[in-house]
């Protein structure tokens, strides 16, 4: 097969190398984890492949707020009970459960486009058109009457969503090595916030002074923008090395990932796993009930389009290159630390704001403590699971990992609003704030297996 030609115009014939071990001994993760000597920031920033990942992470995160916490506003407006809001989340449990269909994805081309696009740019086109198809069918719907129409098509676009996710990932992993994905991943976290910007601020801006279906049909356009990203990123598909057709090479395929995270990483792999998964637990809990807590308050859609979803994005997108930067420069592990410590802490502001009800200067502090830290975890995180795949098994792997740490939030988060009617909202975020006790620990925790490795290598 010919070389392909990556975004920076460099030409290679496989997937960007990484740290293997011959006959299949474990690669101590200390050496995947820890800081490399990185390139000047001059030059990352240079980097073209940062604009494809700006215009994917627009993608990727133009639909979570819209199947999230914007229509939690406009369900509870509509006079759904907060119970039934926090059940709703559960439709974004496809996020959680991408690793079930991730190899089917990473195995076979798409139907039509596969020939045209190649496997992974053709999965993201389709599932950016389901993304689209959903949004549009969100807007014809009516939760006050139907809320089964909702639902259905909420999941629908959860599912396009995750399924872009899992194709945008692999995407991603191919095309840069590991020293350069901090970068990669803060100008997707800057293009995922932006998104955010568009599905937050700005469908509630529409939605207040237009009507929630004017929102809702105004965002499915907005994935033009992630389709024409699709177009113009480079093809990096290769044939899978010893691949065969058929049932038995997809059954294959579920079992070879988790095999091969077992031989690299030993017994490490159970606190990594865990850490993985407990991260950003707080941010996942604690955000279905945010809205629900701004509108019980008394702020208008106005005040939370405002402070939430437009300053509060810019506030975010620092985090996410300050994130960036600290892995580039600290290293990943005491990135990761600082983000799971801040991000855990920052709902303590919330649980501030609760307790003194409306006040414009304690949501503007809220609101700053919760996206800055919240953008520098992501970052952190994602630049981390990234350092933990095997570049055979990228897009499974990954989504494995990104699934992991979505499960226990959406499940834990889909009970918010019954704890908050138990508990109350001070309460319910002083508890999701104590969560960040268990990240440090297993952080530090992971931190000294790493240092251990160290030391026994060099013995």
């Amino acid at each position: 097969m010919p070389p392909e030609t990556t975004a920076d115009g460099s030409r290679h014939s496989d997937r960007p190398q990484r740290l293997e071990s011959p006959i299949n001994i474990p690669v101590p993760f200390s050496l995947m984890t820890s800081a490399r000597k990185s390139p000047p920031l001059r030059e990352i920033l240079r980097d073209p492949r940062l604009a494809l990942m700006l215009a994917f992470g627009f993608s990727s995160g133009l639909p979570f707020l819209l199947i999230f916490s914007t229509q939690s506003a406009w369900l509870r407006e509509a006079g759904v009970s907060r119970s039934a809001i926090g059940l709703m989340s559960y439709a974004a449990l496809a996020f959680t459960f991408k690793f079930a269909w991730a190899p089917f994805i990473d195995e076979y081309d798409p139907p039509l486009v596969g020939r045209w696009l190649g496997r992974r740019r053709g999965w993201m086109l389709i599932a950016q058109l389901g993304v689209a198809a959903g949004l549009a069918g969100l807007a014809c719907g009516a939760p006050a009457q139907s809320l089964g129409w909702s639902i259905a098509f909420a999941f629908l676009t959860a599912f396009a969503a995750a399924s872009q996710d899992v194709t945008i990932d692999g995407w991603r992993i191919d095309a840069a090595p590991i020293e350069r994905q901090g970068m990669m991943s803060a100008a997707y976290q800057l293009g995922y916030r932006l998104a955010m910007l568009c599905a937050g601020a700005g469908a509630l801006y529409i939605a207040d002074f237009v009507s929630w279906r004017a929102a809702y049909l105004t965002m499915a356009g907005l994935t033009l923008i992630g389709i024409g990203g699709c177009f113009v990123s480079p093809r990096l598909d290769r044939p899978r090395e010893g691949a065969s057709p058929g049932a038995a090479s997809l059954a294959v395929s579920f079992v070879e990932p988790l095999g091969d995270l077992l031989r690299r990483y030993g017994a490490a792999l159970i606190a990594i796993l865990m850490l993985v998964a407990i991260y950003r637990l707080p941010d996942f809990v604690s955000g279905v009930m945010a809205n629900p807590l701004y509108i019980d308050l008394g702020f208008t859609k106005s005040d939370i389009a405002t402070v939430s979803k437009l300053y509060g994005v810019w506030i975010g997108i620092a985090g996410a290159f300050g994130g960036g930067v600290a892995v580039a420069r600290l290293g990943l592990m005491p990135s990761l630390m600082l983000g799971g410590l801040a991000a855990s802490s920052s709902h303590l502001a919330l649980a501030l704001l609760a307790a003194h009800g409306a006040n414009l200067p304690l949501l503007s502090l809220s609101v700053s403590a919760e996206s800055f830290a919240s953008g520098f975890a992501g970052a952190a995180l994602i630049a981390y699971m990234s350092s933990l795949v095997s570049p055979a098994f990228a897009a499974t792997q990954y989504a494995l990992l990104s699934s992991l740490y979505a499960l226990p939030g959406k499940l834990i988060g889909g009970l918010s609003g019954v704890m908050v009617d138990e508990f109350g909202y001070v309460r319910f975020f002083i508890a999701t704030a104590a969560i960040g006790i268990p990240v440090v620990a297993l952080s530090l925790t992971v931190w000294r297996m790493q240092k251990q490795e160290v030391q026994e290598a060099a013995a």
